[in-house]
């Protein structure tokens, strides 16, 4: 029976850096990870990001972008409307990058592993072991046909969407959140696409609205290699997602003698952090918790973040002899007061535009000036001045009640973003907390008329 300080179950990002983390702070770790090592590393994912300082400095960053950056030449946003055939340009503000999501897994577990982490392939982990307190003891797992257990004082999560840990412990009398829905989830496919001849926007990423409330892109790994994906949200009607991406790539004549050289589907949560990812013995990081941009589904940054913070929350429980919620408590506030509070304030754009058509929302989001709609997606607010506000207008004329609610909505992000500010340190303070946000949210629920998300 292996025993070990720390069992990190998911070897993606938040999982490699969480390892990363806990090895290089000399205690013994262990990632479980259910693919071969031959697949390590291989994710449905955009694989855009913003660059190489959002990543924790845990890691060998220089040989990571060296190995897995390979387009960091992303300056412009373009913004494909169907209706008018017209193609908006948003000029970034910082350039971002386009990585080798491959190549990219494959090195953060190599540097997991360099500082001393142990990783098992192959390791299916089915169910948690846990004390008469509720305290999480371990996990269970099947590995090559053979049962093994994993005793741990500390087990993170960074198992993925919906993580099965999740139905295996008993979280009765924790804060853990348990509030989680399919519904709060998007459904995401995407190709690799290897190009005859280059494409102009090499230095873009490419977006446009689908059918159902989600949206095509189009994210260039190099002039000629393009990562082309769809994804839907499931709480609208279902959309087949191979044939939409098909229907859009043929509709398209740069991409549409393309070959496709790898695919690979995913689900991903479209929803705010969880409330609380901490149990006794158990901590949840990446999309296990809840920590991807709920309006463009970029989590790698978030999920680096998350994985390093869990692991240095767990060491400094370990050694502290105490590995209890409150002991554990420090990473909630972390993840709260920093990408938690933008994240939970761009889910609200994501409610709102559950109350309104695609073509609608078309409408209003082609008229809002670029940096502006980047900064609303990306953390929550939406700032424009007199003369860009008037523009606005003029650009939504028959859509002014809707533009109306969307600066309501905007009022409510920056209210739900000075209340995730002052997330509280002790669980004792949290129902508190909790009620206060719940009120917000029902503020948003009023003035655009959408279903409870949660």
């Amino acid at each position: 029976m292996p025993t070990h300080d720390i069992v990190v179950v998911g070897g993606g990002t938040a999982g490699a850096f969480a390892a990363a983390t806990a090895a290089s702070d000399g205690v013994s770790v262990v990632v479980l990870e259910r693919k071969p090592a031959a697949e390590a590393g291989r994710i449905a994912c955009g694989d855009a990001i913003k660059g190489a300082a959002a990543f924790p400095d845990v890691i060998d960053l220089s040989y990571l972008k060296q190995e897995s950056f390979t387009n960091g030449e992303i300056s412009r946003g373009i913004f494909r409307n169907p209706k008018t055939g017209e193609d908006v340009e948003i000029e970034f503000d910082e350039t971002g990058v386009v990585l080798d999501r491959k190549r990219y897994g494959e090195v953060i577990l190599e540097e997991a592993e360099r500082l001393g982490a142990e990783i098992r392939y192959g390791t299916v982990v089915n169910d948690v072991r846990q004390d008469d307190d509720g305290r999480v003891t371990g996990v269970r797992a099947v590995r090559n046909g053979a049962v093994e257990t994993y005793e741990a004082a500390v087990v993170i999560d960074a198992a993925g969407a919906l993580s099965i840990l999740q139905d295996a412990v008993d979280f009765s009398g924790a804060t853990f959140d348990t509030n989680v829905s399919y519904t709060q989830y998007c459904s995401a496919y995407r190709e690799l696409l290897e190009l005859p001849e280059p494409v102009e926007w090499d230095d873009a990423i490419v977006f446009a609205p689908t059918d159902q409330l989600g949206y095509l892109w189009y994210f260039p790994r190099s002039a000629t290699r393009i990562n082309a994906g769809v994804g839907f949200q499931m709480s609208e009607e279902a959309m087949n997602l191979v044939d939409a991406l098909a229907r859009h790539v043929a509709s398209d004549p740069e991409l549409r003698n393309a070959t496709v050289v790898d695919k690979l589907g995913a689900a991903l949560p479209t929803r705010r952090p969880y409330d609380s990812a901490v149990a006794p013995g158990f901590l949840s990081a990446g999309d296990a918790a809840g920590h991807v941009n709920p309006t463009t589904g970029g989590g790698i940054p978030g999920a680096a973040k998350a994985g390093h913070w869990a692991a240095r929350e767990a060491v400094r429980a370990i050694s502290a002899g105490d590995v209890s919620e409150a002991a554990l408590w420090r990473y909630n506030r972390e993840v709260m007061t920093d990408f938690g509070k933008r994240f939970a304030a761009a889910d609200l754009y994501n409610i709102w535009g559950t109350a309104h058509d695609v073509d609608e929302l078309t409408d209003v989001v082609s008229s809002v000036p670029g940096q502006q709609l980047v900064d609303a997606l990306s953390g929550g607010t939406l700032s424009l001045g007199p003369a860009t506000a008037v523009r606005t207008l003029l650009n939504t004329v028959g859509h002014w009640g809707t533009l109306l609610e969307l600066y309501r909505i905007r009022n409510r992000a920056d209210a739900l973003i000075e209340q995730y500010e002052v997330y509280p340190s002790d669980p004792a303070n949290f129902p508190a907390w909790q009620r206060r946000r719940d009120e917000i949210l029902q503020d948003v629920y009023e003035i655009c008329g959408a279903e409870p998300k949660y």
